[in-house]
């Protein structure tokens, strides 16, 4: 059995030296070396993945998703993106309290499984819209609840919408296709990553009428966007800018813009004077100027072309020379 090699009041000595200072604590090797914590089991976030690409993601995905719920609902609920999180799965679960719609997914070619978790306000807010309520959402449920297969059916309409707008949202990064594995209750089921590990979570606010506000959320495991940390670093585009729509909103826009009328204005000259030369002109005055090289083209009060005036007949007219180079100076 170890004893100690000081005795009681010879540690108390020490310690007391130490407070007051007569005992020097800075002297040995190293003593201004700086120390960082750091756990060897968790992973570091801030060299991963980039989670402002994904809020881009979302940005177009909840767009095409509300125009979804529209044409399932008959109604136009509102739906808003959070800013995307990277949180330890446990601490995620930790906020949900079953009965909930929590939904295992594959996102393939993403490795691993994923999320979706609907708040039940959402689900039985749709279900009353469906068949034409106002919205109405629910109170507390008891834990052990099951939905019901009315309401399983009205889920599964929500994740067909889902599923079809976030696929099209991420189509500019990567082609994905998605997979419902299996649907639970209770969020403690879906282990699809340990309590300590990363998970990203994208959670969607929904509010119908007054009333019913709840949200849903998608979570990644971050392992499986690590391999294409890649592609979310580069820029993510809206689209590629050959789908129909987007063509036909540019034809439109440029015939809108071709069409937009404009006040053309040339000025042949300028001459700078005071207001008290202005004030004694009379009728028969004379004006004397330099006429410049070209004449300034104006249109709707800003300088765009320097111009030759002339006449074309029985027409007074001009002939652009080139146009004006702002000076940005």
């Amino acid at each position: 059995m170890a004893t100690n090699l000081l005795t009681p009041d010879e540690l108390s000595a020490l310690a007391e030296g130490v407070q007051d200072g007569s005992i020097p604590v800075d002297t040995g090797f190293n003593t201004t070396a700086r120390v960082k914590k750091h756990d060897l089991a968790s992973e570091d976030s801030s060299l991963g993945v980039n989670v402002t690409s994904l809020d881009m993601i979302n940005e177009r995905f909840i767009r095409m998703f509300r125009l979804g719920l529209v044409e399932m609902l008959r109604s136009s609920p509102k739906v808003n993106p959070t800013q995307v999180q990277i949180v330890r799965f446990g601490d995620y679960l930790k906020g949900l309290q079953a009965p909930m719609s929590v939904n295992v997914i594959r996102m393939n070619p993403l490795r691993g499984y994923s999320i979706v978790v609907l708040d039940p306000t959402v689900v039985f807010s749709s279900l009353d819209s469906f068949f034409g309520g106002f919205g109405k959402g629910v109170g507390q449920l008891p834990s052990g609840r099951l939905f019901t297969p009315t309401e399983t059916r009205i889920i599964n309409m929500i994740l067909e919408v889902f599923f079809r707008c976030l696929k099209e949202a991420w189509s500019p990064v990567l082609p994905l296709e998605f997979e419902l594995v299996n649907s639970e209750i209770n969020p403690q089921f879906a282990q699809i990553a340990d309590e300590n590990d990363l998970v990203i979570l994208s959670r969607f606010e929904a509010e119908n009428g007054l009333e019913a506000r709840g949200f849903f959320d998608l979570v990644y495991p971050y392992a499986s966007l690590k391999p294409i940390r890649e592609l979310l670093r580069s820029r993510v585009q809206t689209g590629d800018g050959n789908e129909e729509s987007d063509k036909q909103w540019a034809d439109e826009l440029a015939v809108a813009v071709n069409s937009a009328s404009l006040e053309l204005r040339v000025v042949l000259g300028a001459i700078e004077t005071s207001f008290g030369q202005i004030e004694a002109m009379e009728e028969g005055d004379i004006l004397f100027f330099k006429k410049p090289e070209y004449a300034r083209m104006l249109v709707n009060g800003m300088p765009a072309f320097d111009v030759q005036s002339g006449s074309v007949g029985a027409q007074t007219a001009v002939q652009i020379e080139r146009a004006c180079i702002p000076n940005l100076q």
